[in-house]
């Protein structure tokens, strides 16, 4: 006979063999498909530093500006390649936001291996959502606005206006 804490593990056992594990929303585009914006990809390969600062801003919803996020990655750089860190855990902060698969790799192996081709997918993921990186936060609150219907309308001022003592 079986004791229950045998029991109970058999239970979990079963319990995780049969249950679906939900993965996440796939990337709109691959991660190797640097091509599709060629003028951030040749931006990202002289300048990771910009791109990244550029993805953070959007990403942070402007409390981190992209010149500080740019200095930030820079600085991590030279740092015995630390520069992964940042990236990482702006990818995983990405992947949140949008419930998207944890693939083809880890966001630290991406950032490790390939991040000129890691910081391209998250500009493209961005822009393709409607938040265009190369605005800035600030123009992309602009362009959100400037498509709202505008239900004020101009109103007349009285015509017979003036001061009095």
């Amino acid at each position: 006979m079986q004791t229950t804490e045998e029991q109970k593990i058999q239970q979990q056992e079963f319990v995780g063999a049969n249950s679906i594990q939900r993965v996440g929303n796939p990337w709109s585009t691959g991660l190797f498909d640097c091509h599709e914006n060629q003028t951030n990809a040749i931006m990202t390969a002289f300048l990771p530093c910009v791109t990244f600062g550029q993805i953070a801003e959007v990403l942070d919803g402007g409390e981190l500006s992209c010149p500080l996020g740019s200095f930030i990655y820079l600085l991590m750089m030279p740092a015995l390649c630390t520069q992964w860190i940042m990236g990482s855990k702006y990818r995983k902060k990405l992947r949140k936001r949008y419930d998207l698969v944890d693939a083809p790799y880890t966001d630290v192996i991406s950032h490790i291996f390939c991040p000129c081709c890691s910081l391209c997918q998250e500009f493209r993921e961005l822009k393709i959502r409607g938040l265009d990186p190369a605005l800035g936060w600030n123009g992309i609150l602009a362009e959100q606005r400037s498509k709202q219907p505008s239900n004020q309308t101009l109103k007349n001022p009285p015509s017979d206006q003036f001061m009095s003592k």
